[in-house]
């Protein structure tokens, strides 16, 4: 399972004109599930998500989880994040869980940080949103759980098609 988390100070989605979720400051989570992710993989990483130190202590150094600020969760499903782009123009998105496991296991991570933390607010599985955000920092990371070297391999080659390197191999 993937997670592709950003420190916000602020951040909102919306569906066909209304605000469904809202957070102040925190974590806005894009959340995709894979092919072979299962429930496991959904609760390792929302126990990754709510413990990750991405927040500042003060000294100004990355000490902080969301744990310990007591700061939002907003979790946004977003399939695209399984894409293949190592090839050709037009993604693939093979990797990514069947329609209805992702729906299944959004709905899991979402249970599971709600069980864990508020606040959690959350986008709309398969719907259109349109996401806004203020980020902190900039601060963002990729998280990712339960992947095969395989994946892992690819998840790589997409951040770094996107960031505008070459992978080494």
């Amino acid at each position: 399972m993937i997670g592709l988390l950003q420190r916000v100070t602020e951040a909102h989605v919306e569906v066909s004109g209304s605000r469904i979720g809202t957070i102040g400051p925190g974590l806005l989570v894009l959340a995709c599930a894979e092919r072979g992710d299962s429930e496991i993989e959904a609760e390792r990483l929302v126990e990754r998500l709510l413990n990750y130190r991405v927040f500042s202590d003060v000294n100004g150094r990355m000490n902080l989880s969301l744990r310990d600020t007591g700061g939002g969760l907003l979790l946004v499903p977003q399939f695209t994040l399984a894409a293949d782009t190592r090839t050709g123009r037009r993604p693939s998105f093979t990797p990514a869980a069947p329609e209805a496991e992702g729906k299944r296991l959004f709905e899991h991570l979402l249970a599971c940080a709600s069980a864990s933390h508020s606040p959690v607010a959350s986008g709309e599985f398969g719907a259109n949103m349109r996401v806004s955000l203020v980020n902190d920092g900039p601060v963002t990371f990729w998280l990712q759980v339960g992947a095969s070297p395989g994946k892992q391999k690819s998840a790589l080659a997409n951040v770094e098609a996107a960031a505008g390197l070459k992978q080494k191999t």
